[in-house]
C-alpha cells in the first residue's frame, strides 16, 4: 500500500491505539500518538492529532484529557465495563457446554474490547468445581442451525448421543436421525437444550445440544404443536429437563420451607394454610424421577399428598430406592 493510502487509514489507526492502549492511569499525549502512528507508517503533527481527536470525540467515542507533564488523551466510558466484562469471561469459563478450546478463543475475543492494561485481568482462571467441559466442538455452529431454524419456522434432523460405559459419545439410536420441529433453546443448570416437537414419537421433548451431531436444517415447516408453549412456566415445572406431561399435584409443607416452592416455581402456585404450621402447595410439574429426588431432598416433613397416582408412583420410587439397602 502506498504511503498516500495508509494516512487515509490514520482515524482508524488512532482509535485502535486510544481504545487498546489507554486509560485513566496510561493517557497518551500527542507526541506518544505520534510515534505510535510512525510504527504504522503513518506521518502525523501535533496539530493534527488535536484535530483528529476531536474528529473521533463528535464520532462518539469517550476522550478525555489530563492536564499536566504526565497527562494526555484516554478513554473513559468502553462499550463493555471491566466489571461486565470479567462477568461475561466467567460465564464463559464456567459454561459446561462450550469446550475449552472455544472458551479460550471467547476469552481472547472478549479481551480484545479492554485496554491492554486490563485484558490480563481477564484472562485469570476461573475454578469450576465439578463442571466437565463439553467435547463437542461444533456446539456453536449447533447453536447456530437451531436459531436459523426457528426463525425461518423450519424442522431440524440430527443424531443423538449419550455415554457409553467406556466414557464415549455414541449414538443413543444408532442409525436413528431424529426430526424435531425446534419451539426454542432453554438454558438450565449450566447447559443448553433444544425444546421441540419430535415427529416420529408426536411428542414435546428435549435434547441437550452438546450431544447433538451432524444438525441439519430441513426446508419442511415445522409442526402447528408447540408454538404456544410458555417457556419459562415451563422450564419452572420441569427437573434436569426431563420432559414428560405436566400433572397437577399438591403437597404439604412447613411454613418455614413455603419459599422453597416459591422460588422454584414462581409465585403463581396456590399456597393454602392448613393449620398453624403447615400449608398445602398446589401446582403443576412434568412428574419424573429427577423430580421425585428433589422432593425427597427436601425433607420428611413435606409430604407429597396428590394426585393419587403421583402419591403411589413416588411410594413405588422410594420402595425401589430402598431395595438397594435391604440386601
Amino acid at each position: 500500500m502506498s504511503k498516500s493510502a495508509r494516512q487515509k487509514l490514520k482515524l482508524l489507526y488512532l482509535k485502535d491505539i486510544l481504545l487498546r492502549e489507554t486509560d485513566e492511569e496510561h493517557p497518551l499525549n500527542a507526541s506518544e500518538l505520534i510515534a505510535k502512528l510512525e510504527k504504522e507508517e503513518i506521518e502525523a503533527e501535533r496539530k493534527s492529532i488535536y484535530n483528529d481527536v476531536a474528529m473521533l470525540a463528535d464520532y462518539g467515542l469517550d476522550l478525555l484529557k489530563l492536564d499536566g507533564r504526565t497527562g494526555g488523551y484516554f478513554v473513559g466510558a468502553r462499550d463493555f465495563e471491566l466489571a461486565e466484562l470479567k462477568l461475561l469471561v466467567d460465564a464463559v469459563r464456567s459454561s459446561r457446554f462450550i469446550t475449552e478450546k472455544k472458551s479460550n478463543e471467547l476469552v481472547e475475543k472478549l479481551s480484545s474490547l479492554a485496554s491492554i492494561y486490563d485484558a490480563d485481568k481477564l484472562k485469570r482462571q476461573v475454578y469450576a468445581i465439578n463442571k466437565a467441559k463439553s467435547p463437542n466442538e461444533s456446539v456453536l455452529i449447533t447453536i447456530d442451525t437451531i436459531h436459523d431454524a426457528i426463525q425461518k419456522n423450519h424442522a431440524v434432523a440430527f443424531e443423538y448421543m449419550m455415554w457409553s460405559r467406556e466414557k464415549k459419545l455414541v449414538p443413543r439410536h444408532p442409525g436413528k436421525r431424529y426430526q424435531v420441529s425446534p419451539i426454542a433453546l432453554v438454558w438450565d443448570d449450566e447447559f443448553y437444550y433444544l425444546l421441540g416437537f419430535d415427529s416420529d414419537d408426536r411428542k414435546r421433548k428435549n435434547f441437550r445440544v452438546d450431544k447433538i451431531r451432524g444438525i441439519e436444517e430441513l426446508s419442511t415447516e415445522r409442526a402447528v404443536e408447540g408454538k404456544e408453549v410458555d417457556i419459562a412456566a415451563y422450564t419452572n415445572k420441569v427437573f434436569g429437563m426431563f420432559g414428560g406431561d405436566l400433572e397437577p399435584i399438591s403437597l404439604r409443607c412447613p411454613n418455614g420451607k413455603t419459599g422453597i416452592f416459591l422460588d422454584r416455581f414462581g409465585t403463581d402456585i396456590s399456597v393454602t394454610p392448613m393449620d398453624a404450621e403447615y400449608v398445602r402447595v398446589h401446582t403443576e410439574i412434568a412428574v419424573s424421577e429427577q423430580f421425585f429426588g428433589w422432593l425427597f431432598s427436601l425433607g420428611s416433613d413435606i409430604e407429597l399428598l396428590g394426585s393419587r397416582a403421583v402419591r403411589d408412583r413416588y411410594m413405588d420410587y422410594l420402595e425401589e430406592t430402598l431395595k438397594n439397602y435391604r440386601k
